[in-house]
């Protein structure tokens, strides 16, 4: 065959032509976005029920996306993993910043792990109010948990949620139960603001203690101690080991003075060390003891049912605050009422009843 003919007859098959960078590879692009987009859920189901650590970080991103296109693949996610899911235990650890949250959380997972069980910590990250940003660096305060194959942590951003609970943590419980973790820890950032979140979304809340940080009857005053079920004076080692035994006492007889509690559990207080590995297995057997004498009332799956019951409330009043600051005509008028405002022109109050009346 001549070189012209090659050129000429269109009966010729010329070898290795390449596609054209034309619509054709716009199409291919979408095509093959709109296909992984398919198979990803399903992908990511499967993954996360086979405990791949991978999978459910990605999984978990995505259910913390506030992106619109997420919403659905969110949704997606957690209908078919919920059929895996309510087999663990569900732990809160609450404790004001510098009471050992971290230390403690690395050396009761560990033990954990040790015993045959499987963690995941889901540890809230304080947000800065003013950037908004993170540091989220749970994953450095715990190195050797973070190594440990049957552990998982991630860390989160708080946001705008009070009491440092991120806003799809209890999402975040349900992907970590159908990869097979037995134990959820999660940590919050211990503020005071509305740990009554973190006790809604657990089986078990525990309350982290400083000896001699005189904050003895600012926590009762905040009632935080009321919905604990355990009280650990953390850090109960060298010259503390006497101001931790004298707070253990005192804690106990504040617990004295409330009411007994539905479910009959009267909390206690003990004393630990978790830099030095010392009380932690007395921790592990104090939520133990909790689970097998509510299992044994009904009051185990009884406190389920109303977790449910308090998430659906709060999907739903998240949900309206999502639909109304995300209307176009409420962010259009938003702005104007808020001009009214800084030149006096309106009261807070006019000006919400008027958005509000936008919103029906």
């Amino acid at each position: 065959m001549n070189k012209k003919a090659k050129h000429t007859s269109a009966l010729n098959e010329l070898e290795g032509v390449q596609r054209p960078n034309t619509l054709s590879t716009v199409i291919a692009s979408k095509l093959k976005i709109a296909r992984k987009q398919r198979l990803v859920i399903p992908e990511l189901i499967a993954q996360i029920i086979l405990s791949n650590k991978t999978a459910l970080s990605r999984a978990i991103t995505i259910i913390e996306s506030t992106a619109t296109k997420d919403q659905q693949q969110a949704k997606l996610l957690i209908d078919g993993c919920l059929p895996y899911a309510n087999k663990s235990i569900r732990i809160g650890i609450t404790g004001v910043p510098g009471v050992g949250k971290s230390t403690f959380i690395e050396q009761f997972g560990t033990l954990l792990t040790q015993q045959g069980h499987k963690v995941a910590v889901l540890a809230v990250d304080p947000s800065s109010s003013l950037s908004k940003g993170s540091i989220l660096g749970d994953k450095t305060r715990m190195e050797e948990l973070v190594k440990n194959k049957h552990a998982f942590i991630r860390p989160s951003a708080s946001g705008d949620s009070l009491g440092g609970v991120a806003r799809k943590t209890r999402e975040a419980i349900i992907l970590c139960e159908a990869a097979g973790y037995t134990h959820i820890i999660i940590e919050t950032v211990g503020v005071g603001q509305s740990e009554t979140v973190v006790h809604s979304m657990t089986d078990f809340f525990l309350l982290l203690k400083l000896a001699g940080a005189g904050d003895e009857l600012q926590g009762i005053k905040r009632g935080i101690m009321e919905m604990a079920d355990a009280i650990i004076i953390n850090k109960a080692d060298g010259e503390n080991i006497k101001a931790a035994k004298l707070a253990k006492t005192e804690f106990n007889r504040a617990l004295h003075l409330y009411p007994p509690k539905d479910n009959g559990w009267l909390a206690k207080t003990i004393t630990c060390s978790a830099i030095k590995n010392e009380g932690i297995d007395q921790a592990l057997q104090l939520i133990e003891d909790y689970v097998a004498q509510m299992k044994k009332a009904g009051y185990f799956a009884s406190k389920r049912d109303e977790q449910q019951h308090f998430w659906m409330l709060q999907t739903i009043e998240n949900r309206l605050k999502s639909d109304f600051y995300n209307n176009p005509s409420i962010k259009k008028e938003l702005k104007k009422q808020l001009e009214k405002l800084a030149k006096g022109k309106t009261s807070p109050f006019e000006a919400a009843a008027y958005l509000l009346s936008l919103h029906k």
